[in-house]
């Protein structure tokens, strides 16, 4: 496995980001016209609207099959950077911290993780310039 830094982190699924979400989007696009062509005929309405209302539904369930386990993920990652510090300094994150910064601050070793953590929270930096600081990546293999 290439080794994990700021420039290759996000991952990216083809198959399920492109492939599964354009068939969605194809399906619910046929939907819409299939409704239209029915709406000209007056019949079969039922069904037009039926296959409009499953495609949107089918969208709308890519998504959520995606936010769900990352809210899910982003807690344990939020008591796992809370553990850390109380291990390393016998307090919890400072309260001012975002999600989005824990997030970013699990990268970071323990050798720099309690500067970034004092920055991040008194400056309000940015997840994007916390990573983008940290000198030795700490890879995270299992963000999924």
């Amino acid at each position: 496995m290439k080794e994990q830094n700021f420039e290759n982190h996000t991952q990216y699924v083809p198959l399920f980001h492109a492939g599964l979400f354009g068939l969605r989007v194809i399906a619910f696009l046929g939907a819409l016209y299939n409704l239209y062509k029915v709406l000209e005929r007056g019949a079969g309405r039922t069904v037009g609207v039926l296959l409009v209302i499953m495609t949107f539904a089918a969208i709308m369930q890519f998504f959520f099959s995606r936010i769900f386990p990352l809210k899910a993920q982003d807690r344990a990652i939020r008591a796992e950077e809370n553990l850390r510090s109380y291990a390393m300094t016998g307090k919890l994150l400072d309260p001012r911290l975002t999600m989005g910064q824990i997030i970013a601050l699990r990268f970071a070793p323990d050798a720099e993780f309690l500067a970034l953590a004092s920055k991040a929270a008194s400056d309000g930096t940015s997840p994007k310039d916390i990573k983008q600081s940290i000198k030795n990546w700490r890879a995270d293999n299992y963000r999924v």
